[in-house]
């Protein structure tokens, strides 16, 4: 059973007689030992050590502060302003940004009547985020001091940080832009109050146009979530909002997808495209235009199909495949197998499908266009479908139009001009040449890093060729303040 000792005053007592008073130390326990005070009493006496006592009610109007506290101040509401008490010499207060804000609202600090503050009996203004003060009292000459000032916000952040890629501001977003491979890197994950998730544009590679009178190749596919805050980025043809995806502090790997490769051989289709990557998003790459005749006439499937050659009346190459939903890109254009022009179909483009021209008078064959959108600020058009070839050197039947957003022009004979790039896009497409019959007839290159599908050829004396695909491009966009 604990005891209790109950005395007015404890004294040091040295030598025999007990009245005798030394002064000397008198000592409270043993080393180790806590001495704790009753509830409700006070101390005095002790002196203090330089530190003050926190009150954790944090402040929101205006107050007069006390000697050895420390107030946390919240000017989330507006500003706010701290009265030091009359001055005595050891007097000490301290003031810290509790909400981060002082930087938009500030804490004014006013002494007390003809007391100053650094040696000026005047107001002082604290504005800097997360800033802490400390104040001691010295004497009438300088007043209350500073002793301390940090001006570090040490606080959590809710708000996603990232690396990697070219990096731009818009606003209170960030814009990561992956031309090719990467990583990128979240090193905090944000929270729902602040951000925790990214929105993405994930552009694969385009296809290549096909060999001797072929079709145009189909774009990259397009996938693309809709805006983290700020409403859908792109219009009706996705056909519906695409949720942001939420990241952790990790490394995610990127993957730029390279343009489908102009075949070496006579009749031959064009190489698809390669596809593109970000976390659980893949968009295929463009299928690859059909060639010539026979089996290579035939396009190739892909996240947009490529055109079927001039020399077939088969169907273009399916796009959205693999199936995604919304789907990521549309079907190539049929060959027009019809004399005299034989116009080869037009790659699929992210937001149309890939034309084609029956009449064997007409031009080339136009590829799809691509998708219009503004995750970079900049309303580019990404994944158009490459222009479809054409033959017939005496009409002068004009190659393909690119599609916009970066589809390369289709190629054809004299005195037809090769068909347009698309245009509108990071890098437009090219043009298709126009040449004699021997050639060389070649179709335009799809857009760098547009998705954009190659242009088919000319005829050439079985001699043309197609055209590379455009590369992909990834680009992530988050909010960070």
């Amino acid at each position: 059973m604990a005891s209790t000792i109950k005395v007015n005053n404890i004294q040091n007592q040295c030598g025999s007689n007990i009245a005798n008073k030394c002064g000397s130390t008198v000592t409270l326990g043993a080393s180790g030992d806590t001495i704790t005070l009753a509830c409700g009493a006070s101390q005095t006496g002790f002196g203090r050590t330089g530190t003050v006592d926190w009150d954790t009610t944090a402040k929101t109007a205006s107050f007069t502060a006390v000697s050895g506290n420390g107030y946390f101040v919240n000017t989330t509401s507006g500003v706010i302003t701290v009265t030091l008490p009359a001055g005595s010499a050891g007097d000490i207060i301290s003031l810290a940004d509790y909400s981060g804000t002082w930087q938009t609202n500030a804490v004014t600090v006013t002494p007390n009547g003809t007391d100053k503050i650094g040696g000026v009996n005047t107001s002082v203004g604290l504005s800097t985020e997360g800033q802490s003060v400390t104040f001691i009292y010295t004497d009438s000459t300088q007043g209350w001091l500073n002793t301390m000032d940090s001006t570090s916000n040490v606080r959590g952040n809710p708000f996603i940080a990232a690396t990697g890629g070219t990096i731009t501001t818009s606003g209170d977003y960030k814009i990561h832009t992956f031309t090719g491979p990467g990583t990128f890197t979240v090193t905090n994950a944000g929270a729902p109050t602040g951000s925790d998730t990214v929105d993405y544009l994930v552009v694969a590679g385009g296809g290549a146009g096909g060999n001797n009178l072929s079709g145009g190749g189909g774009g990259g596919g397009f996938r693309e979530s809709s805006g983290t805050a700020s409403g859908c980025y792109t219009a009706s043809p996705l056909g519906a909002c695409v949720s942001a995806l939420p990241v952790t502090v990790t490394g995610y790997p990127i993957t730029v997808g390279g343009g489908g490769t102009v075949p070496t051989c006579n009749d031959t289709a064009g190489g698809s495209g390669s596809n593109s990557v970000f976390s659980t998003i893949t968009s295929a790459g463009g299928g690859g235009g059909g060639g010539g005749s026979g089996a290579g006439s035939n396009a190739l499937d892909g996240g947009n199909g490529g055109g079927t050659s001039g020399y077939s009346s088969n169907p273009g190459g399916c796009g959205n495949t693999p199936p995604v939903s919304p789907p990521q890109g549309n079907n190539g254009g049929g060959g027009g197998f019809a004399a005299p022009g034989y116009p080869g179909g037009g790659g699929g483009g992210a937001s149309a499908a890939g034309t084609q021209t029956p009449s064997g008078t007409g031009p080339g064959s136009a590829g799809g266009a691509g998708i219009q959108t503004n995750i970079d600020t900049n309303n580019y058009y990404w994944s158009g479908g490459g222009g479809g070839g054409s033959y017939n050197q005496p009409v002068g039947n004009n190659g393909g139009a690119g599609g916009i957003g970066g589809g390369g022009g289709g190629g054809t004979c004299t005195p037809g001009s090769g068909g347009t790039g698309g245009g509108s896009a990071i890098n437009s497409g090219s043009a298709g040449t126009a040449g004699p019959p021997s050639g060389p007839v070649t179709g335009g290159a799809g857009g760098a890093n547009s998705g954009g599908g190659g242009g088919g050829s000319g005829h050439a004396g079985g001699a043309g060729r197609g055209a590379a695909g455009g590369s992909g491009i990834v680009i992530i966009r988050y909010k960070y303040q």
